[in-house]
């Protein structure tokens, strides 16, 4: 896969997507129609092995190589306030990734998944795009292969999360320049602020949306002038999966909104794509509603991390042990198949 340097690079690795395998889903399919269970009876445990046999290309799909990849990035709007946090826990939280302390660290464990954090020139926040562009091309298109190239090209599976303080708000404001509405429409507490920081976000997203103007109704322009590094390097990861034929589960807010310029660049663009919740993060239920996403848990979390998305592979582990683990009526000599 070419290296992109430009944007209409991106956007060319980004049209004209390659498909999913249907003969491998149409294979898991008739198997499951052969196994031991009134038909539909696994509910979506079912579509979801189907679905990951069309992105996997085996009718009897694995997750052998499971990677959660969590990039981290700062933010220039930091600065006016939109979080409960300082900025430098950005950089501590990286830290506390590495150490093994963080919920992440424990989630990927469990679901034995390989975790890999990617700080995203931490030390160097964007732009306040209130004032002018995120990032110019250049720290863009970095960004953007960054997520690329820290991709397992063989992995079975890709979970994508961040962390970046401030990045709720980022999060709002590509929302908003994708789907329309203003601040006040996408903004919600994230890491806890009160109703003046509440109040805060929106005028930030609202001032971004005037700044910018028509330029934000292409995609991937929205996604450099008011996105940020970590954003635009889970939008890489997530394309570098569909060229290479990789299921990716997408975590909450901030993640869904670094996707969703591909659906907004090629209808199909997330095909290949589930959510792993839904957060308790405002606007993320109408996010996947506008990305035609179906959440696969609802459990109240908005910690980000790909801790969500990361859960999720659980219930996949458990669709997949059934789709290869069943008997069939015939194997199994029951009446009924």
């Amino acid at each position: 896969m070419p290296a992109p340097t430009t944007i209409d690079a991106i956007r060319a690795l980004a049209a004209a997507l390659p498909a999913g395998d249907e003969l491998a889903a149409a294979d898991a399919a008739s198997r499951q129609a052969t196994l031991t269970k009134p038909p539909g009876s696994l509910g979506r445990l079912e579509a979801l092995a189907v679905f990951l046999a069309r992105w996997q290309g085996r009718a009897v799909p694995r997750l052998e190589r499971v990677e959660v990849l969590v990039f981290a990035g700062s933010h220039g709007i930091a600065g006016r306030g939109v979080s409960a946090f300082p900025a430098e826990v950005t950089a501590q939280m990286v830290a506390n990734f590495a150490a093994g302390g963080a919920a992440i660290n424990q989630l990927a464990r469990e679901a034995n998944a390989a975790l890999k954090v990617v700080p995203l020139s931490i030390g160097e926040p964007t732009a306040d795009f209130t004032q002018g562009p995120a990032m110019d091309e250049a720290a863009f298109v970095a960004a953007v292969r960054a997520g690329m190239e820290a991709l397992d090209p063989q992995a079975d599976l890709v979970c994508l999360g961040e962390m970046g303080i401030a990045n709720t708000t980022t999060a709002a404001a590509v929302a908003a320049a994708l789907f329309g509405g203003d601040g006040a429409d996408w903004v919600g507490r994230g890491t806890g602020v009160d109703d003046a920081g509440l109040a805060r976000k929106a005028a930030t997203v609202d001032a971004a949306l005037r700044l910018h103007g028509a330029a934000l109704a292409d995609p991937l322009e929205a996604l450099r002038r008011v996105g940020g590094r970590e954003l635009a390097a889970m939008f890489g990861a997530a394309l570098a999966a569909r060229r290479r034929s990789i299921p990716v589960v997408v975590d909450g807010f901030v993640a869904s909104a670094a996707l969703a310029p591909l659906c907004r660049l090629d209808e199909g663009g997330l095909a290949h794509v589930l959510a792993g919740h839904v957060s308790a993060e405002a606007g993320h239920r109408r996010l996947l509603h506008h990305m035609r996403l179906d959440p696969i848990l609802d459990l109240g979390m908005r910690l980000g991390e790909a801790s969500g998305a990361c859960l999720a592979i659980t219930v996949l582990r458990g669709a997949l042990a059934c789709h290869a683990g069943m008997a069939t009526f015939a194997e199994a000599g029951v009446s009924g198949g």
